[in-house]
């Protein structure tokens, strides 16, 4: 069993929480409010952000050339994720300039940056790779059961498509590749970050739902 598949098991009923949540499975059947999704693509774009920098200091960590070069893509993908995706969203929902991370996004961004300026290689991977691997699973997910015509129909296809599986591999065999020389403590600490970052996902989905807004 790869570590991958240890890490997907641990995780798997957040996953489940996941996709159950009201979120995206209206999203799924084209029901979602549009006041969801468009807070949902304001704290995405402020999430990308701050994931393209955790991404870029992670690959600082490696003496591995090949591995620093995958983390940089990882970063520029990140980006032009933002830029694209992102960008007809925005114009379209007349971003705020001065719209701030609602408490879902603040945590989970301040979680992954500290990780990876803090932790070593190992734990930093396994950290990001929720980003990755449970975006992917949703984005499958949805893609083979929505409601057509979907008004969300490019979001869905972003993540569900050829060019964002590849990353996802790419992610996978990294943490796959760390694993096998770490030591078991490691192991264990490379299992608590997947776990956290995976919740954080639910959180950060679950916060668009209920248009978060800070109490005070």
């Amino acid at each position: 069993m790869k570590f991958t598949d240890e890490l997907w098991q641990l995780a798997l009923p957040v996953y489940e929480k996941i996709e159950q949540h009201a979120f995206n499975q209206e999203l799924k059947n084209g029901t979602l409010p549009l006041e969801k999704f468009r807070f949902y693509i304001f704290q995405d774009s402020l999430y990308l952000a701050d994931f393209a920098k955790a991404l870029a200091t992670a690959g600082t960590k490696t003496d591995n050339s090949g591995m620093f070069l995958d983390f940089l893509r990882f970063a520029q993908n990140a980006i032009l994720v933002e830029r694209s995706l992102h960008e007809s969203y925005l114009k379209e929902f007349d971003m705020d300039a001065n719209t701030v991370k609602a408490q879902g996004c603040f945590m989970y961004t301040n979680y992954l940056l500290s990780v990876c300026a803090y932790d070593s290689l190992e734990v930093a991977v396994a950290a990001l790779l929720p980003c990755f691997w449970i975006y992917k699973k949703v984005g499958d997910y949805i893609f083979a059961n929505q409601t057509k015509p979907n008004a969300y129909q490019n979001w869905i296809d972003a993540y569900a498509g050829v060019e964002f599986a590849t990353s996802v591999e790419k992610a996978l065999h990294i943490c796959n590749t760390l694993a096998a020389n770490a030591s078991d403590p490691l192991k264990e600490r490379m299992k608590a970050a997947y776990l956290t970052a995976s919740r954080m996902e639910y959180i950060f989905w679950d916060s668009a739902y209920r248009l978060e807004k800070w109490p005070v």
